[in-house]
């Protein structure tokens, strides 16, 4: 399987198939089980060679014995000794079967009649005898602990200890038996005999390393062998297994898409067997159905970015914190005449309207703050700062825009209808108050933006100066005739970020509750501005540069030259007076 199959990630934590923690744990437990059982079998086997072994020894230790009586005889007869004894290294050689195969004659002082070894290693009276002579030409100065050691080598059995045991069993009536012992090569175990014409015990051993390095080598073409059979049935258990939890592996893989992408959906069970897992599935099917339900009913009455928060933290808190947003306010103008004019027929228009008008917010990545009436309260920059009061100025030219669109099919409807036959009175009324238009203010600065209320019932809001000063801003549109306003911050700021729109200047105001002026601006799409619309605003640019100057003659001049239903504002404000003195160029707001 592929890496990220085995080694997905929810978080920090890795996921592990279940498949896998399956054909581990069943590896484990085989090996477990075939060491085990072999070791057991290895180790009660050896047990039998080593019996196997005396008992074949034992019979080879016979042949060296009556091999000894003969030589014996033969020796009497001519005094030839260490032919003789040559004559029973070669028999005891015979017998030999491992590298480290071992016999002796000793007598009961330990004294050494012959010994020798499978690898040819040998001693007999002859050698030791020469090595008496050399020890007595040995210098003053040799370490005693190494001739000490030397003599222990040469002159005497190696194992003090097992010739004390064997001795033993001599002084109690036993000539024979088996025994274990050391040697210069080693430990080794074996079989002795006492033989009365030598005066000596005559050993065969073996060498238990020579023992275990054939165990060892079994064990290890076994433990070969299994791992080739592990090998083969993990590939077969494998593609079992993979078959058996396929359809764990695609429940997972689906679940993992769903943690990846923070959502929840269906999982696709229609080529499943109808077993547990899919049983589970189904049932998570069900729930992710639910959730899914409940969720879209949350989201349509909270904005996008606490359904995101509350989805990812599990929970909603009452909490908030001032942050930089731009606030688009947008309200219908004449709301009270259609209300009276539609009665509750006006619910399905509001429907219409803000269907259009919230898909135009969240396009532009603005969240709802509230719906009040006519009213809809958006905001910017909940997600990312950066183009936070450019995406509120394309939302604001997008709804008004939308809206425009409404009304010229409500427009192309009554010319069908009028095509046939006059509207009535009432359809007369109807039809104005279908024909929708909008104000769109937008300011935008520090607010506090999060959840109030209790733990019982809470909500989701903006709260600020900018926010009021939005709404006021919505409703300078119907007395300057404008479709959008906005602030000087929301002007600097979409400068900073792109040169789409034009902004020109309206006028300064002081709306009601404040005590400074504040400048307005009306952005204008240099892609989709009319191309007389420049001439007209500089026009008016320059009655406004008169106007705050207090020379109020040459602004009546231009502002009628300028052609824009703004202008007119400015027209009645000053009817045919000069500026009043102490004129600062600021007007104060006496209505919200």
């Amino acid at each position: 399987m592929s890496r990220k199959q085995f080694f997905q990630k929810v978080g920090q934590t890795r996921i592990v198939p279940i498949s896998l923690k399956i054909v581990a744990v069943f590896t484990v437990l085989l090996l477990l089980s075939n060491f085990t059982t072999n070791t057991i079998n290895l180790l009660l086997s050896q047990k039998q060679i080593i019996n196997l072994n005396n008992t074949i020894m034992v019979s080879r230790l016979k042949d060296l014995y009556s091999a000894a009586g003969n030589q014996y005889q033969i020796f009497s007869f001519n005094g030839e000794r260490q032919t003789c004894i040559e004559a029973l290294k070669s028999v005891s050689k015979k017998g030999f079967d491992f590298p480290k195969s071992f016999a002796a004659a000793i007598d009961r002082q330990g004294n050494i009649l012959f010994e020798v070894y499978a690898d040819g290693t040998e001693t007999d009276e002859q050698k030791i005898f020469h090595s008496q002579l050399d020890d007595a030409q040995k210098p003053e100065n040799v370490n005693s602990g190494e001739t000490e050691q030397q003599e222990k080598k040469d002159y005497g059995f190696f194992d003090k200890d097992a010739l004390a045991r064997i001795n033993s069993d001599y002084e109690n009536g036993i000539f024979d038996g088996s025994l274990n012992f050391e040697t210069e090569k080693g430990s080794y175990f074996g079989v002795y005999k006492y033989q009365e014409d030598w005066q000596c015990y005559f050993i065969r051993g073996e060498s238990r390393a020579d023992t275990n390095h054939s165990t060892f080598v079994v064990l290890a073409v076994i433990s070969l062998i299994i791992f080739i059979l592990l090998v083969a049935f993990l590939i077969i258990g494998f593609k079992v297994f993979g078959k058996i939890l396929a359809n764990v592996k695609k429940i997972t893989s689906s679940l993992y898409q769903m943690q990846q992408n923070q959502k929840l959906e269906i999982i696709d069970l229609s080529s499943s067997p109808n077993d547990d897992i899919t049983y589970l599935a189904a049932s998570f099917n069900s729930l992710s159905s639910t959730i899914n339900n409940l969720l879209g009913i949350f989201q349509k009455f909270v904005s996008k970015d606490v359904v995101a928060k509350a989805y990812n933290e599990h929970q909603i808190r009452l909490e908030g914190k001032r942050r930089n947003l731009t606030i688009l306010f947008s309200d219908i103008k004449s709301f009270t005449y259609r209300t009276e004019t539609l009665g509750n027929d006006i619910i399905d228009l509001l429907n219409v309207h803000y269907d259009r008008v919230i898909h135009a917010v969240h396009e532009n990545r603005g969240v709802i703050g509230s719906i009040i009436g006519d009213a809809i309260l958006a905001i910017y920059g909940t997600a990312s700062s950066k183009k936070k009061s450019f995406e509120a100025v394309e939302s604001a030219w997008n709804i008004t825009r939308l809206t425009a669109q409404l009304r010229e099919k409500m427009i192309l409807r009554r010319t069908e209808i009028e095509k046939e036959r006059t509207l009535t009175e009432a359809e007369d009324r109807v039809f104005k108050a279908v024909l929708i238009d909008v104000g769109v203010g937008i300011d935008g600065g520090n607010v506090f933006y999060g959840n109030i209320g209790s733990d019982e019932h809470m909500t989701n809001t903006v709260i600020g100066d900018n926010v009021n000063s939005a709404s006021r801003l919505e409703g300078l549109t119907r007395i300057y005739h404008l479709p959008v306003i906005c602030s000087e911050y929301v002007k600097n700021e979409v400068e900073k970020f792109s040169d789409k729109y034009t902004f020109y200047e309206i006028d300064t105001v002081q709306v009601k509750g404040k005590t400074e002026g504040k400048k307005i601006f009306f952005p204008v799409s240099l892609e989709e501005g009319e191309p007389e619309l420049k001439t007209k605003f500089g026009l008016f640019e320059t009655a406004l540069s008169a106007y705050y100057s207090g020379d109020w003659n040459s602004a009546r001049k231009s502002f009628k030259d300028c052609g824009l239903e703004a202008a007119q504002v400015f027209l009645e404000r000053m009817g045919r007076l000069n500026a009043p003195d102490g004129w600062m160029g600021i007007w104060t707001m006496t209505t919200k």
